[in-house]
């Protein structure tokens, strides 16, 4: 019977581990794009609370269904198999090394402590996820870089750029919802 409730537990996980990620994916339609390559992804809201929650692994896998979802969406930008598969099937699961932090987050027992591991997650897990766009960036993208820039100058304005706004907007609407509502964040 114990092993039944496990399987039972992990496929609720993994389903809800696919609604965050559809989540993820209907906040990307919000328009948040300047210029050609500057964004803040408001996907990493969701994503980020699931991997505080449920830890690592389903944070990763959470992540990749979301990076699948491009494709299922057509919104990917293609320019060869291996940008593609850096910036959708790499940079989308490393979202979820927000879980990383999720043992002591979930563990903190003053508010304090929560936020501080809290906006820890949301960094790790932006600056993962954005570290593969930088590279993508420099290897795909360089040549396209404005203003006669280096490749490696434009993908960190750029990337970098994307990834810090998204940090600070993720981490002040987390910080916003965890003070509102903490039962949220946790697993019951």
């Amino acid at each position: 019977m114990k092993q039944s409730a496990t399987s039972s537990s992990k496929i609720l996980i993994g389903v809800e581990g696919a609604i965050i990620a559809a989540l993820a994916m209907i906040l990307s339609f919000i328009p948040t794009t300047i210029g050609s390559s500057f964004t803040i992804s408001l996907g990493m809201i969701p994503l980020t609370i699931y991997s505080l929650k449920r830890g690592l692994l389903p944070g990763l896998l959470s992540g990749l269904v979301w990076g699948f979802l491009h494709f299922a969406t057509g919104q990917i930008t293609y320019l060869s198999v291996s940008q593609v598969l850096i910036e959708y099937i790499i940079a989308f699961p490393m979202a979820g090394m927000a879980g990383l932090v999720s043992k002591r987050f979930l563990a903190s027992k003053e508010t304090k402590d929560s936020l501080k591991w809290l906006v820890a997650g949301v960094f790790i897990g932006t600056f993962a996820r954005f570290f593969w766009h930088f590279v993508a960036g420099v290897v795909f993208w360089g040549q396209y870089a404005l203003w006669g820039m280096s490749p490696i100058l434009f993908s960190l304005v750029m990337n970098g750029g994307s990834g810090l706004a998204t940090a600070v907007v993720t981490a002040i609407m987390l910080t916003w919802l965890y003070k509102m509502s903490p039962r949220l964040f946790f697993n019951n």
